[in-house]
């Protein structure tokens, strides 16, 4: 074959150059392949184990979608004076139709408007209008459909505890937002900032609240966020113009002044009021009042992001000639939880108004992100993505390049020696060619030498490179896939709630309690931690990182049944009891409270249990999944109706149980499984899967029930025991039944 191949006058390539071609390329494409793998497999689990945990929209939701603008809500605020305001899960009002003991901020959100008809993907700037015992609020609603902002309008007849969505209230050809709202000589005026149209609108109600008509232009000047005031015989305009020359955006505030709030309007001489510096709160941040002779204003604190939070402002001197204010505590505390609290990033809207009671009511906008935070984490995600296959790819490239075989014919093309004197101008840069080609080669051997070595600078390198692949393929997967990267609270019929933790633990376990309260305290709906204090020397509350109150309730005498001891100072109805060594996500909570609330008259956890046999045995989960199906949920990780489960745990029927359990150290949690069906025909457990949960007693020496067997020789020995004295337990719920799929 050979000699045939020299007789038609061409360059026999060496047999072998195709298969160490084929070899070369060999190692590169595998090691791709397998980092692609491995990189896919690392993303996967940081999606499990913490991406899965945050709270994503709904695709088929028609509103509530990620907005460059924000997630802005809608809460509710209360007190005797505007300057001591507390949010309403703090006054205790509640809702029984919706199971909120007590209802929660936010009040209104924009599923409020989009499961009433009117998609919507934030609610912000409220304005309060009082007629009576009913309240109507205003406020900017960013519809889907044109992705600008209209005047949307809700009522409450509990003082804003629930809220009815009525509908749109004014819709413009451009963005409306900020409805101040006041009654003057019996009209009802609204005076939404619409700057787009570079002009101040006046409209007035033809058919309150829902049907307005133009009433004039107040001012042909766009101005933003604009609050009127009448104080001292005069009406005051508040107002910001970001077109005025050498101003700072949402760093301007200028005053207006006039006889009638439908003018005309005359500048303040001091214009403007300011013109730099977004912290010091230029641009307004709801309606000015009046409180004991003095005149207040809220501001906009804009440094590090649009409204980042309200400040308040006692004005001192306001005049013609005239204006000064000071800075006063606003009186409202800041959130503490972050991303989780519905107002922990932002709060830069607040329309507090006096009833006639003589009480104060208030509402207050906020958002969990701040400003361009989606825009912002999708490129961030992008980002990660693109590092993370260029260090694939560069590593592939690398390690193919230490096995390749370069052919000296890949450089020049091989001809016959007849034809290579032809021309001799390509004979020259064939040269020049084979010399730099020469070089080249030769820095390539020495790379692929030295990388070729398997010494440990080596190793560390591809290491150091695998590490940064995996790095960023996790940021990628968290901000791609992360939602906006909080756990947040679920809400039914409409209506947030909050609950109480419960946890018992004694001084041994104090370094797991630490690690409790500083994650569980971040969960949205918690509003409080109570610590079942058993034995030894009790902590200081203060001892503990955490966002929520913590209270210490030290027991006389070290029983399991403490944990169910009636609590006067717990202030929900809703209790959440959970061993202080599991750990689990707080949208895995969420979820329990969301499903209890649902019905609050059973028992929703997290620990699925199957009872059966002749006799009763205690078992496993595993053998619950076996089964398909559980009659029996752990109170070690459970949610209940504090009022009944509690009573009827220390009532005179369960008398006999609870001795047991105190002589036996076990078993308080299947009593009160025995007791609940004891006192119910129907279904009295339901079943959440959490994402994970980890129980970090296995790290400890000081677990409870450290010997598996004879932890469940114990129970099956209280199983027929209570089912003695109570009875037997329900037949089996099967896994999967709900349509939400929580309890597969």
């Amino acid at each position: 074959m050979a000699s045939q191949a020299a007789r038609r006058g061409g360059v026999m390539r060496p047999p072998s150059s195709g298969v160490r071609a084929a070899a070369a390329r060999s190692p590169a494409a595998s090691f791709l392949l397998a980092a692609a793998a491995v990189a896919a497999l690392v993303g996967g689990f940081y999606f499990w184990l913490v991406v899965s945990s945050f709270r994503l929209p709904d695709s088929g939701d028609a509103g509530c979608r990620p907005d460059g603008e924000g997630s802005w809500a809608v809460g509710m605020f209360y007190g005797s004076s505007p300057l001591a305001l507390r949010p309403i899960e703090l006054e205790g009002r509640s809702n029984g139709n919706s199971s909120a003991w007590p209802v929660a901020n936010p009040v209104l959100t924009c599923a409020t408007a989009t499961e009433a008809g009117y998609p919507s993907n934030f609610v912000a700037d409220p304005f309060l209008y009082i007629e009576g015992d009913t309240l109507f609020l205003f406020f900017e609603t960013k519809t889907t459909t044109s992705m600008q902002g209209d005047i949307g309008v809700a009522r409450s007849f509990d003082q804003g505890a629930t809220w009815e969505f009525l509908g749109i209230a004014l819709d413009e050809a451009w963005h409306l937002s900020y409805p101040f709202v006041f009654k003057y000589e019996n009209e009802i005026y609204m005076m939404p900032e619409g700057n787009k149209k570079k002009e101040l609108r006046l409209y007035r109600a033809i058919k309150f609240p829902l049907e307005w008509t133009l009433e004039k232009v107040l001012v042909n000047k766009p101005l933003i966020d604009a609050s009127l005031i009448q104080f001292e015989g005069y009406w005051w305009l508040f107002a910001s113009d970001f077109t005025r020359h050498g101003v700072e955006k949402n760093a301007e505030l200028e005053i207006w002044y006039s006889n009638s709030p439908l003018g005309p309007w005359t500048e303040h001489k001091q214009n403007p009021i300011y013109k730099s510096d977004k912290s010091l709160g230029a641009r307004n941040g709801g309606r000015l009042f009046v409180f004991e002779g003095s005149l207040y204003r809220p501001g906009q604190d804009c440094s590090g992001t649009y409204g980042r939070r309200v400040k308040l402002y006692k004005v001192e001197k306001l005049s013609k000639e005239e204006y000064k204010e000071v800075p006063v505590n606003l009186g409202i505390d800041e959130p503490k939880k972050g991303r989780n609290a519905w107002n922990g990033m932002r709060f830069h809207h607040m329309d507090a108004q006096r009833l006639a009671s003589g009480a104060w009511i208030a509402v207050m906008d906020g958002d969990r992100v701040p400003s361009g935070d989606s825009t912002r984490r999708s490129l961030i995600g992008y980002i990660a993505f693109l590092l993370a296959s260029a260090l694939v790819i560069f590593v592939g490239f690398m390690k193919g390049a230490i096995t390749c075989y370069i052919p000296s014919s890949l450089w020049v093309p091989l001809t016959r020696r007849t034809e290579l004197p032809r021309i001799f101008s390509v004979h020259r840069f064939n040269q020049k060619v084979r010399r730099y080609s020469t070089s080249i080669s030769r820095y390539i051997s020495a790379a692929k030498t030295k990388l070729g070595e398997k010494t440990w600078s080596n190793m560390l390198f591809f290491c150091v490179v695998a590490l940064f692949t995996i790095v960023n393929v996790c940021i990628a997967v968290h901000f791609l896939y992360g939602g906006n990267g909080a756990e947040e609270a679920y809400t039914y019929q409409g209506q947030h709630s909050q609950f109480t933790m419960v946890t018992m633990t004694y001084e041994a376990r104090l370094w797991n309690l630490k690690v409790f309260i500083e994650h569980y305290s971040r969960c949205e709906s918690v509003r409080e931690i109570v610590v079942v204090w058993n034995k030894g020397n009790p902590p200081s509350s203060d001892a503990f990182d955490s966002t929520v109150p913590v209270r210490i309730r030290v027991e006389e005498i070290n029983s399991l049944n403490n944990r169910f001891r009636v609590d006067p100072l717990i202030k929900t109805r809703a209790v959440f009891e959970l061993d202080d060594d599991i750990m689990m996500t707080c949208t895995d909570l969420e979820k329990g409270f969301r499903v209890w609330r649902e019905h609050p008259e059973r028992m929703a956890g997290f620990y699925p249990r199957m009872i059966d046999g002749n006799p009763l045995q205690y078992r496993n989960e595993r053998y619950a999944r076996g089964k398909n199906g559980y009659n029996l949920i752990l109170t070690g990780a459970a949610f209940m109706d504090s009022e009944f489960a509690f009573k009827t745990y220390w009532s005179e029927k369960a008398r006999e149980g609870r001795d047991y359990v105190h002589k036996n150290f076990n078993c308080e949690d299947l009593l009160m499984n025995f007791l609940y069906a004891n006192a119910s025909s129907t279904r009295t457990v339901e079943y959440v899967h959490p994402a994970w949960a980890i129980d970090t007693s296995k790290l400890s020496s000081v677990a409870i029930s450290r010997d598996t067997q004879k932890h469940y020789d114990i129970r099956t020995d209280c199983l027929a025991k209570f089912s003695s004295i109570y009875g037997p337990l329900p037949q089996k719920w099967e896994f999967g039944m709900r349509e939400d799929h929580w309890d597969k």
